[in-house]
């Protein structure tokens, strides 16, 4: 494994004093460290990133889609190292972090195939009008740790095709796989065209912040996009947030309630419920909700945990100090409310972010565990008999992400889906998403959409050209 990290700027590969930690949430041993970008270095690679925008702006999208699909080969060529990197960084185990790299070489593929659309007309008077779509300039790609490749390949992959250039900075929790990938692309674009900067807390606020970047493209905590918005207001920045959820699944009576808690408990617990498409509300129709509940249970007991690189292992740590603190606080909480565990609920000694999966037997609606997003494994089961009922409570939520519901009526399902107020909704599965279909959130989940035509657009502003 690659033991020196070096940010990518300007097409040089830096060699800079490695300060900041990175740290295995297995073990808690520090991997290696890496640089902390300065204002300065900041400043001078978006010189270099509006320099490249004026050339590369103007280069043809055919030239552009060879360079995405360049670039997907080449992580497709480096798949193991990076699946490694992403383990020993992010926690999740191997399998799945493979599937991650390999659904970057897919997005790029997939992003490199769409085209941008051009409106034209002639009026009465004979005057033709056109209406092109145009690149923004210098584009902040700011990516979170719990899928960092993923998250970094939204953003940069429509923003480099649409024709700007980018500055993409990865968490400080995982910086690693993200700067490897800096590292294999430095030949693959000209100079300033795709810049990688690692850095500490700084580093965001003065991405945001900064008059030479034109667009900010961020996902993580609504807490923390309403501080984007906030700091990209004065320059009146182009923005695309995507936020928490606190998705609701909805479970019918007439299901196979075997295999939907399995299904269910996936789309809780995936990654350590570190998602934010995660399960994290799942109603339960009364009539089967204890069959349901002994199932969903019996499965959270007996998935096996522990470090990624471990061969059998389902679950890693949660990836950080702050957010494993975070989830044992709530859970304390909620044993301290006295809500009932049907599994879980104690965090065992020892060195790593380990959280065995902890269940909560149907809390009161205003419970920590029902409102807020943990972002961690605990999830809420809870019982409902009326399709009005769950639909309201299900609805009552600040977030608007995405939901799911569960019934062998496909068209009932569909019904209910229709009602739900989020970006996205699943039928009888959870997780599916596709770079040719839009992802978006509502109410305060997110502004703005990734993915798909949309997504793409959200990269770009209108040209019209008369006469």
């Amino acid at each position: 494994m690659t033991s020196t990290f070096r940010p990518l700027s300007n097409g040089q590969l830096l060699d800079l004093p490695a300060t900041l930690p990175v740290l295995d949430p297995a073990t808690e041993e520090v991997i290696t460290h890496v640089p902390d970008c300065t204002r300065e270095l900041l400043d001078a690679t978006v010189r270099s990133a509006r320099a490249a925008f004026d050339t590369w702006s103007l280069t043809s999208i055919e030239h552009r889609r060879e360079r995405l699909e360049a670039l997907g080969a080449r992580m497709k060529e480096h798949a193991d190292e990076l699946t490694l990197l992403l383990t020993r960084e992010q926690g999740r185990p191997l399998a799945m972090a493979r599937a991650e790299v390999l659904g970057c070489v897919h997005w790029l593929r997939s992003a490199a195939k769409m085209s941008l659309p051009i409106a034209e007309r002639t009026d009465p008077a004979g005057l033709s009008w056109s209406t092109r779509r145009v690149p923004l300039g210098v584009v902040a790609a700011i990516a979170p740790w719990n899928f960092p490749l993923t998250l970094a390949v939204w953003k940069l992959a429509p923003a480099l095709l649409a024709g700007n250039t980018v500055i993409l900075k990865p968490s400080p929790f995982t910086p690693l796989a993200t700067l490897r990938m800096g590292e294999l692309a430095a030949d693959l674009f000209p100079a300033g065209v795709l810049n990688v900067l690692c850095g500490g807390d700084a580093l965001g606020p003065w991405m945001t912040a900064h008059p030479g970047i034109a667009k900010v493209a961020f996902t993580g905590s609504t807490a923390t996009g309403r501080r984007v918005m906030a700091s990209a207001a004065p320059t009146l920045k182009h923005i695309t947030l995507e936020l928490g959820g606190n998705d609701a699944a909805i479970v019918m009576p007439d299901v196979d309630v075997p295999k939907v808690a399995r299904k269910l408990f996936m789309g809780a617990f995936l990654n350590s419920g570190q998602v934010c498409i995660a399960s994290k509300r799942i109603y339960v129709h009364d009539a089967i909700y204890d069959a349901f509940a002994q199932t969903f249970a019996a499965a959270a007991k007996a998935t096996p945990m522990g470090p990624g690189t471990k061969e059998g292992v389902m679950l890693g740590p949660v990836q950080n100090r702050p957010q494993y603190e975070r989830v044992k606080e709530l859970i304390a909480a909620t044993r301290d409310a006295g809500h009932r565990f049907l599994a879980g609920g104690e965090v065992p000694d020892g060195p790593g972010y380990f959280i065995p999966p902890a269940v909560v037997d149907n809390p009161p609606d205003d419970a920590r565990v029902v409102v807020e997003e943990p972002f961690g494994p605990i999830v809420p089961l809870l019982r409902f008999s009326d399709v009005d009922e769950v639909v309201r409570r299900a609805n009552d939520s600040e977030f608007g992400l995405g939901g799911s519901v569960w019934s062998s009526d496909v068209a009932q399902a569909r019904a209910i889906g229709a009602r739900l107020e989020v970006g996205t909704v699943w039928i009888n599965s959870v997780h599916l998403l596709d770079p040719q279909s839009p992802f978006a959130g509502r109410k305060q989940s997110g502004i703005g959409v990734e993915n798909g035509i949309e997504g793409l657009l959200e990269f770009t502003t209108t040209q019209t050209m008369v006469g």
